[in-house]
């Protein structure tokens, strides 16, 4: 096999042609095989093999910076830097889904969040410019779905205004980011891609008017001296180069000999270049190019032959949101549903099937999301912004300013949240509930199951004058968790088994968390520890019967799936304070550090956040409050 030869980048300089293309077909083969075991991004990958084996025969890497936007295409990438062994791919140990820089010197950004490599890019270049590497070139690759978040356009208006800066941009045209790329950019890139480059015109007119006696040739003349108003007649790519942006193509993105002829001759430019290609997302595997809905972008182990899943998961956390917003809209004719191009992924797929009207894509944007979010409600609509828990990171300026300031009733729904695993760092939602504490006025919800996920969603849409935000968890959504009781707006999930007057440890449980605060408890109650475990609901604003019940404890705990810093643990002791009750209180949740890539049971028992860990960390408190002991008990988890 050629790839098992490829060890390097420049093992591709002496291939042929020929062994290039069998090269492609083998690294598809190898995708379709390697990643119906694992799971990972199928579709993306299979959509880049030309695109980045010509990108690694004309750049030379680490010298030259490779950049991918997002990451999920750069499996392929992987292979041809020396990284073959996929049997772990996303998990413990093995290969990330996205480039790394713990695996290679090739891999120089980790941003698997989409629209940020141009700023990137754009770095680089001025380090080159600055620091005198006249020989180091930058090429980065972006998507046209990532041409739609308004961080590439803020790259790009400063990319165009250094004219003489060498910069390689190549846009990566499937027309989809996870689904069909939509808006007015993909309409003008449809453009490009259905009609013939003023080239081509021009060249089939040469022939006939040099041919045309007298006026033939200073027609033709003419004609090719305007050809910028021809460029925007015949083939509209002027948006680009009124930016002062050199524009190539459309380049098809499966043939390797076109693409690195227009990669040198951008390579060659003096200035910023944009090379559009022209890709399949999912090529060269049928069921991926047969699946309209996102072309396998992201798969789950899977029947390399079919492509079906080898299992069927029980409902998930996301199709019980999914089937909730479609019953909300048929009660509710104000309720309308927002996404930033994760129609499928999110849960909007029925609604907007139900209520095509009453659906917006937004494009890879969340900013202008949540802005839109709130002059719907302004205007007498109620938004439901789904998005992913680590996504609303970059519109919190928007939640404060736009949305909380005015008083917006715009509910955001945060899939995905604390801890997901397998996607690494960059995906785990381990910040909104520490973010969102500072925002005034907001609400947030935290269900810890299917019937308080469609409760609470419901609780939240009725809010008018703030907005609200119902977290779920990523994957199955568990066992029905049944409240015993109910203490103010705070469910009781279990009372001590004895009658105490002041029991031990009041256990707060937030969200998904509840079974594991159960089994805390039970472990407790073993070591003859008194135990209330209570759910809050709404974690902010902290409940005011909170203070007065953990006054009658001798002790407070918080457990939840996010950043401790901040988080759930710290409103609450700062309730605490303010109520005057004088409690100790230990809060476990996620430490304040980037998480690598295993199961998100892994990473759970990583981080000590387990019912044995936290059982046992209890268990030493309450014992040092016996004074059976004077050590102080192991730390909690920071």
């Amino acid at each position: 096999m050629l790839l098992t030869r490829i060890k390097g980048p420049r093992d591709l300089d002496r291939l042929s042609q020929e062994e290039l293309d069998r090269l492609a077909a083998e690294i598809r083969t190898f995708l379709v095989d390697a990643v119906s075991k694992t799971g990972g991004h199928l579709g993306p990958n299979l959509g880049v093999v030309e695109l980045t084996i010509a990108l690694h025969r004309v750049f030379h890497s680490p010298k030259d910076k490779v950049l991918f936007d997002t990451g999920h295409q750069a499996y392929v990438h992987k292979l041809l830097t020396g990284r073959q062994d996929f049997g772990g791919l996303r998990t413990k140990g093995g290969l990330s889904g996205y480039p790394s820089r713990a695996e290679s010197e090739h891999d120089v950004i980790e941003n698997s969040h989409a629209s940020t490599v141009l700023g990137w890019a754009d770095g680089f270049a001025k380090a080159n410019e600055v620091l005198g590497k006249e020989d180091h070139h930058v090429a980065a690759v972006i998507g046209d779905g990532a041409l739609t978040g308004g961080m590439a356009w803020e790259a790009l208006n400063n990319i165009a205004a250094a004219k003489d800066r060498p910069l390689v941009i190549v846009v990566n045209d499937n027309e989809r980011s996870y689904g069909p790329t939509i808006g007015g950019l993909a309409n003008h890139l449809a453009t490009l891609r259905t009609t013939d480059g003023y080239e081509r015109f021009l060249a089939r007119g040469k022939d006939l008017l040099e041919r045309t006696p007298v006026v033939g040739k200073p027609l033709y003349e003419t004609l090719h001296g305007a050809k910028k108003g021809l460029k925007d007649f015949i083939a509209p790519q002027g948006m680009f180069e009124d930016l002062g942006l050199k524009y190539i193509g459309p380049i098809d993105g499966h043939d390797i000999e076109a693409l690195e002829s227009a990669l040198q001759r951008a390579k060659r430019f003096s200035g910023p270049v944009i090379v559009h290609c022209l890709t399949q997302k999912g090529r060269g595997y049928e069921p991926a190019v047969q699946d309209e809905a996102d072309r396998f972008h992201a798969v789950g182990v899977i029947h390399p032959d079919t492509g079906l899943p080898v299992s069927t998961d029980a409902a998930s956390w996301t199709s019980v949101f999914a089937d909730e917003m479609v019953k909300l809209g048929k009660a509710r004719k104000d309720i309308v549903a927002i996404t930033a191009a994760m129609l499928q992924p999110v849960g909007l797929k029925k609604f907007a099937d139900a209520y095509p009207d009453r659906i917006f894509d937004v494009g890879i944007a969340e900013q202008h999301g949540a802005t839109s979010a709130a002059g719907l409600a302004s205007g007498g609509a109620h938004p439901v912004f789904a998005v992913y828990a680590t996504f609303l990171n970059r519109a919190f300026d928007q939640v404060l300013m736009d949305v909380a300031l005015h008083k917006c009733g715009v509910t955001f729904v945060l899939d995905r949240a604390g801890v997901t695993g397998t996607d690494g760092a960059s995906h785990n939602g381990m910040w909104d509930m520490s973010i969102l504490q500072v925002v005034p006025g907001l609400r947030l919800a935290a269900p810890r199951d299917a019937e308080q996920l469609r409760a609470q969603l419901n609780e939240a849409v009725l809010v008018k004058d703030a907005p609200t935000v119902v977290r779920f968890s990523k994957g199955v959504v568990g066992p029905a968790v049944p409240a015993i009781g109910r203490i103010g707006g705070m469910d009781v999930l279990r009372r001590p088994a004895d009658e105490v007057t002041r029991p031990d440890v009041l256990l707060v449980s937030v969200g998904a968390l509840a079974p594991m605060c159960l089994e805390i408890a039970d472990l407790l109650d073993k070591q003859g520890i008194s135990t209330t475990v209570v759910d809050p609901r709404w974690v902010k604003p902290v409940d005011e019967a909170l203070a007065p019940l953990a006054d009658g404890h001798r002790v407070v705990v918080t457990v939840e799936d996010n950043s401790r810093s901040g988080g759930v643990g710290s409103a609450v002791a700062q309730a605490l304070r303010d109520a005057g009750v004088d409690v100790p209180l230990r809060d476990f949740g996620i430490p304040q550090r980037f998480l690598d890539h295993a199961t998100r049971k892994e990473v759970m028992a990583e981080i000590g956040l387990t019912a044995p860990d936290i059982a046992r960390q209890v268990t030493g408190l309450v014992a040092k409050l016996d004074g059976r002991y004077d050590n102080e008990p192991a730390a909690a988890v920071d």
